[in-house]
């Protein structure tokens, strides 16, 4: 039986200044990830160069609080996509994000620089998970979702390795009430009623 390695996944994306910019897509332009291994923690965070949009627009800059500067020095595609092949190969690979957005533009950025897709495993959306899990109606942004818990982001919003560790933060939090959940439900009456106290009451 094969191990299992959870990797946490953010990536920012390029963005267009405006509507109708012909042809654009969106591009990687940072990873940020927490991959647990063995009971370990392993964090990557870099910034990624795009290949075909190259200048960021000032709209992605301000947005996203980034320079040209750092994208440029940057990891190229194909070296962001043989880093996640090693998590991918070192086990029975499980990836979580918040949104499915993270896997469209990753897929499509393979596709287009014809590059391998790195992932073969299971892939779980967090926003869907904890949208079922709460029964809300609409999904809620990751900083939202993590406030509703009591709990604060982890360092700043739209920074890719702080938001994997805050996806990973709220994966906890979920999977904790989920097996208490459980728990709660698989309970016997014998759980439930204190006997000796009845036995007591019923001897008086």
């Amino acid at each position: 039986m094969s191990e299992e390695v959870t990797v946490f996944i953010d990536f920012e994306f390029s963005m267009p200044e405006g509507r109708g910019h012909k042809g654009f897509f969106p591009e990687i332009i940072e990873v940020g990830l927490l991959a647990v291994h063995r009971g370990k923690q392993e964090q990557f965070s870099s910034y990624v160069r795009p290949r075909v949009f190259k200048r960021l627009t000032r709209r992605c800059k301000n947005f996203l609080n980034i320079s040209q500067q750092q994208v440029d020095k940057g990891i190229p595609l194909h070296m962001l996509v043989e880093k996640l092949k090693q998590y991918n190969d070192a086990g029975h690979c499980k990836v979580v994000t918040w949104g499915n957005m993270d896997m469209k533009v990753l897929k499509h950025n393979c596709q287009v620089a014809k590059l391998p897709f790195p992932f073969s495993g299971e892939f779980v959306d967090l926003s869907m998970e904890y949208k079922r899990f709460f029964g809300d109606r609409n999904q809620t942004g990751l900083w939202k979702a993590v406030q509703e818990y009591g709990k604060d982001g982890t360092g700043r919003h739209h920074k890719a390795l702080d938001d994997a560790m805050t996806t990973y933060h709220i994966y906890q939090l979920v999977e904790k009430d989920k097996k208490y959940l459980n728990r709660s439900e698989s309970t016997t009456i014998g759980d439930r009623v204190d006997f000796s106290a009845l036995r007591e009451f019923l001897a008086q």
